[in-house]
């Protein structure tokens, strides 16, 4: 059992913050990292460098600029966990607001509660004196209207024959585009970040930021960030304000988060089953892999399913364990992730389920 392991060094001072990140996360464990050196607490430093991707409105699927709901309207989800008080925050259905992330750490930090959701959450905002503004963006906007105009199968409403079969396929059509500025070099055929998945003028992401760190104090805390599902039913929540599925933080074993298809990690708790295969034994990869296979091995639907029993989606999960160890994988080849030491960020590939 790892966990024998993970008392050993539960009070072992680390010699610099270690973090795990989503591939778009490099800003954010830059700033975290340097913030935390600089003697600010790792979780304040997480939630600050996460802020970086809200603020940045080329960053379609998080904070300001992410791509709205079926209505035209930005809603946000966050979430942050807290190893050594073994306890989250979360806002989800979040309007108006782009800092979801710090809303989450005053969910934290102010209440007994563990989730707020839409008016209810950003009417904590406003009593906290969070901005208010409208989030859609020209560009957003611009990707909004391409869809209407180009409403389809890759909506989220399903017809009778979509729920058999073709939602997957139609989704995730015509994959041929560059990905995201940054983002990993997928295969052809497999899901991508930031891509089309309809006209090529409407972009179409599940993307988000996630960030799981390891404090000088050998402390755990993760933090995750997402404008969901690209023209999603509006009120969808998906998996990253869900303590257990988009993210976990057990202080005596380790972190996880994950970004993808939020159902899949949702109907699964990823992100707890990925810190439990770790407490068992598991390292960070081995653990992410195993999740995976068990998201792909439970999904049954046709439409969510490619030619050969492949899941037409993808999932990815990231984890750090107590001892230090980083890893992640994808349920499809080609993805990458950032690794944090200190002020030292590297790029790292993904180990994957499903080759090209």
């Amino acid at each position: 059992m790892f966990v024998a392991a993970g008392a050993a060094c539960e009070n072992q001072a680390m010699s610099q913050p270690i973090l795990v990140a989503s591939w778009n996360g490099g800003p954010a464990t830059a700033r975290a990292a340097e913030r935390h050196l600089a003697g600010v607490p790792l979780l304040d430093a997480i939630v600050e460098g996460i802020t970086l991707i809200e603020d940045d409105p080329d960053e379609m699927s998080v904070g300001y600029g992410g791509l709205p709901n079926e209505e035209g309207e930005v809603e946000l989800d966050a979430a942050v966990m807290d190893g050594p008080l073994h306890k989250g925050g979360a806002v989800a259905g979040l309007r108006r607001v782009r800092h979801a992330a710090r809303l989450a750490l005053e969910v934290l930090r102010r209440t007994d509660h563990a989730l707020l959701v839409g008016e209810g959450a950003a009417r904590f905002a406003r009593q906290l004196g969070f901005h208010e503004e409208n989030l859609l963006t020209p560009k957003a906007r611009d990707a909004w209207l391409a869809w209407k105009a180009d409403l389809s199968p890759r909506d989220a409403w399903l017809s009778p024959n979509e729920q058999t079969t073709g939602f997957g396929g139609a989704l995730w059509a015509g994959h041929h585009a560059n990905p995201t500025p940054g983002g990993p070099p997928p295969a052809s055929h497999a899901p991508r970040p930031g891509e089309s998945g309809g006209a090529p003028r409407a972009p179409f992401t599940f993307g988000t930021v996630h960030a799981s760190g390891l404090d000088v104090r050998g402390d755990l805390f993760s933090c995750t960030s997402t404008s969901g599902l690209s023209y999603k039913i509006p009120g969808r929540v998906g998996d990253s304000p869900i303590l257990g599925s988009g993210l976990y933080t057990d202080n005596t074993v380790g972190s996880a988060g994950c970004t993808g298809r939020g159902e899949a990690s949702m109907q699964s708790c990823a992100a707890f089953q990925t810190v439990a295969l770790m407490e068992a034994g598991r390292t960070p990869t081995e653990a992410a892999t195993e999740t995976l296979r068990r998201i792909a091995a439970r999904t049954r639907e046709a439409r969510l399913l490619r030619t050969g029993g492949a899941p037409a989606f993808n999932v990815t999960v990231y984890a750090v364990r107590k001892d230090g160890q980083t890893g992640a994988a994808s349920m499809h080849e080609g993805y990458q992730y950032v690794v944090q030491r200190g002020r030292e960020q590297r790029v790292e590939r993904c180990a994957f389920v499903y080759s090209a």
